[in-house]
């Protein structure tokens, strides 16, 4: 169903694919949008390393909403820990792409717990957290991602 890496020498490991997703804090959602043309958006994510889902906050209502209520396939883009070595003018970049089936939660309890979470990997102060998250909650909505593929590479950008 899923591609295999052309370029398999570059693949990154499972581990490497994980933390990559743990530390960066963005990448692109991309979702089928409105009359068959992809839609993505940048966006935050949490990775939970427990159960493997992705998980993105937002408002109730929007674009991508009505896209994933539409056809819950999806796919996320992360790449960072850009790195140049020694006596070379480009860097090495290293990128993960997650294809998988979204869900949309409403529980409050569970949006404010991935909030949090998410939160975590943001320099914030906690009072800074519970007044967002006391102002906002009612509105925001989550998104969870089931990962059904995830590959990984490092790419060098000469």
């Amino acid at each position: 169903m899923f591609r295999k890496m052309r370029r398999s020498p570059q693949a990154l490991s499972r581990e490497e694919m994980v933390e990559l997703l743990k530390r960066e804090t963005r990448g692109v959602l991309s979702v089928n949008g409105d009359e068959g043309y992809p839609y993505g958006v940048p966006i935050n994510h949490f990775y939970n390393e427990e159960n493997g889902k992705l998980y993105f906050h937002g408002d109730r209502i929007g674009h991508r909403v009505d896209a994933v209520k539409r056809d819950s396939k999806v796919s996320y883009c992360v790449f960072g820990d850009d790195k140049k070595r020694d006596g070379d003018w480009a860097y090495y970049v290293k990128s993960v792409i997650a294809f998988g089936k979204a869900e949309i939660i409403e529980d409050a309890a569970e949006i404010e717990r991935i909030c949090r979470l998410l939160c975590e990997k943001f320099p914030c102060p906690q009072e800074y957290i519970d007044i967002e998250i006391e102002k906002d909650i009612k509105r925001t909505l989550l998104i969870a991602v089931e990962i059904e593929d995830l590959n990984g590479k490092l790419v060098h950008e000469a």
